[in-house]
């Protein structure tokens, strides 16, 4: 079994290094780049004294975190004001099954963040946030949708997270049983877990007419998933 080597990071809070180490990750690439392959993330703050976790959409530009979401939402009302927040995100890549079910376990890759969460007022900074999240969800849709109005945009909350902290966990490899289960006849092993597109299913409401956008083909073809689409007609 791969294992990543202990070590410390000058961006783990005091208060995140009572975490267990044994997993850690320092290269902030690493971390960056599954936050970026993340489609929706967990963000937690505190609410009338009580812990909230909640499932946003989010983009990156640089080290600063957007998140999305209406402006009636209560995230959005409670972060007005600059509050601390921790953002997870993780890509699950394997169920682990060992020969003794205290050993069973994921290999997985989970990124957290933790930064000063403040809802984005500047105009120029909040259209570039909504390109990078529109963006995010499927790279390059923005060029081809229509353009948000100022009214939509209003009625669209954004927040961006000022990272002051990122670490990330990683578990790889096989199972590790105790020595003497090896020998036992119980299956082990394994399971490898792929995120892939399965179909596309066009918009009933869509004109036969209107060919699949680039960005579409870009995103399966990517993926190696082309097949996936072959029950869209357009």
């Amino acid at each position: 079994m791969t294992e990543t080597p202990t070590a410390s990071s000058d961006r783990l809070p005091p208060h995140a290094r009572i975490r267990a180490r044994k997993r850690a990750v320092t290269q902030e690439a690493d971390a960056w780049a599954v936050l970026d392959r993340v489609a929706l993330s967990h963000v937690g703050f505190i609410d009338d004294g009580r812990p909230m976790v909640i499932p946003m959409i989010h983009a990156r530009i640089g080290e600063t975190i957007y998140l999305h979401g209406a402006k009636a939402t209560r995230i959005v009302k409670r972060l007005g004001a600059s509050v601390p927040v921790c953002l997870t995100a993780t890509l699950l890549d394997g169920l682990v099954l060992a020969r003794s079910a205290f050993h069973h376990s994921m290999n997985y890759r989970c990124v957290m963040i933790h930064g000063t969460a403040r809802q984005v007022s500047d105009a120029e900074e909040k259209h570039q946030a909504l390109v990078a999240l529109t963006d995010h969800l499927l790279p390059g849709r923005w060029d081809e949708v229509r353009p948000m109005s100022d009214k939509e945009e209003r009625a669209t909350g954004v927040i961006a997270v000022d990272v002051e902290h990122i670490t990330m966990k990683r578990r790889e490899g096989p199972p590790v049983d105790d020595a003497e289960d090896y020998a036992l006849p119980i299956w082990a092993g394994v399971i490898d877990i792929a995120k892939r597109a399965v179909a596309v299913h066009p918009d009933p409401a869509l004109d036969a007419t209107v060919p699949r956008p680039a960005s579409l083909d870009a995103f399966l073809e990517a993926r190696g998933e082309a097949s996936a689409s072959k029950g869209d007609k357009t």
